[in-house]
């Protein structure tokens, strides 16, 4: 299945008009952070490796909302770090809302039972929970033992809460088709959470574990593994079919970086959210000054394993949106 229809028309509708307004570069969806600090030490993120002084930081509302304001993007997916130590998330959260932004709350759910109180169910809403594979793939990934236990707990108390929940789960070397097909069947069948995203593991420069990330062949015969058996039109995956083909390898995109940018305590970051070159202090000055024809697989060597949905489902969307026929199949499903 593709993406919900409620999110669809709001990129198309967004889409339509960047073209009617002749613009060429134009932001999707922002990666907001508006803290490095988090409880947990994953294995493939590398946030908390920031100096001490920058981890005590936490982004004043004003800024957080001026960032999305600034870019104009229809959606915001808050990260961090994790969002709810951020003593003012929820305020956040509401202020995008207010401006009719359609935001997701990025979270391992560990404090989700604690700060739950502060939030209202939304049509724009919806929180986005860490899973990296059932109990003992999710504890190994997140260092904690326990963790699947308590995120799940928490996800179907957002449930009972009248809250939408989505997942995200990352793919490693270290996982098998089956381990995917495990996962997803758990979170799409037992659940019951609205959608789920998947990406294939980057390789975050920061992480502590830096040696299961994936190639190009080994994610697509992963992918193609995994989606097999009408599988991948039964699962409720929050992408475009056109980015779970080329996941299979079915089809090629270039990556378009600035589709999905990345906004945090230091910045905007040069050129995307895997890519460490710097920061911009305005989003007019990442667009302007940044030389986007520079990257993607065939361009910059490090480059050359990604296939994250941050650099390639702008494509995607972008691809769908503007074909009749792509149109028509996300609709019905992919």
């Amino acid at each position: 299945m593709a993406m919900p229809l409620r999110q669809s028309m709001r990129l198309g509708g967004y889409l339509m008009k960047q073209k009617v307004l002749r613009k060429e570069k134009f932001p999707l969806l922002v990666e907001l952070e508006p803290l490095f600090a988090c409880n947990l030490k994953c294995g493939g993120c590398g946030k908390i490796e920031q100096p001490a002084a920058l981890l005590k930081q936490r982004m004043p509302v004003e800024q957080a909302v001026g960032a999305i304001e600034e870019s104009g993007a229809p959606m915001v997916s808050i990260a961090g770090g994790e969002p709810l130590m951020h003593p003012k998330i929820d305020e956040i959260v509401r202020q995008l809302l207010d401006r009719r932004k359609i935001v997701f709350l990025c979270t391992n759910a560990l404090l989700l039972p604690k700060h739950m109180h502060k939030f209202k169910p939304h049509r724009n809403f919806a929180w986005m929970v860490h899973i990296d594979g059932l109990r003992e793939r999710h504890d190994a990934s997140v260092r904690k033992v326990g963790g699947f236990d308590a995120a799940v707990a928490a996800i179907k108390q957002a449930q009972a809460a009248g809250f939408k929940v989505m997942t995200n789960t990352t793919f490693f070397t270290s996982d098998t088709p089956q381990d995917i097909i495990d996962v997803l069947d758990f979170l799409n069948d037992d659940l019951g959470v609205d959608n789920m995203q998947i990406s294939p593991a980057y390789a975050y420069e920061k992480a502590p574990d830096q040696e299961h990330w994936l190639g190009v062949q080994q994610t697509r015969e992963l992918f193609t593994k995994a989606f097999g058996g009408g599988r991948r039109k039964r699962w409720r995956l929050n992408h475009s079919p056109v980015f779970l083909d080329f996941l299979e390898g079915k089809r090629d995109l270039d990556c378009t970086a600035w589709g999905i940018p990345s906004y945090s305590l230091l910045g905007w970051q040069r050129p995307c959210y895997l890519l460490d070159d710097g920061y911009a202090k305005t989003y007019k000055e990442l667009i302007e000054e940044t030389d986007w024809d520079a990257f993607g697989r065939g361009k910059d060597p490090r480059c050359a394993n990604c296939m994250a949905h941050c650099g390639y489902e702008p494509t995607a969307v972008i691809a769908t949106l503007g074909s009749l026929k792509e149109t028509i199949r996300a609709a019905v499903g992919g």
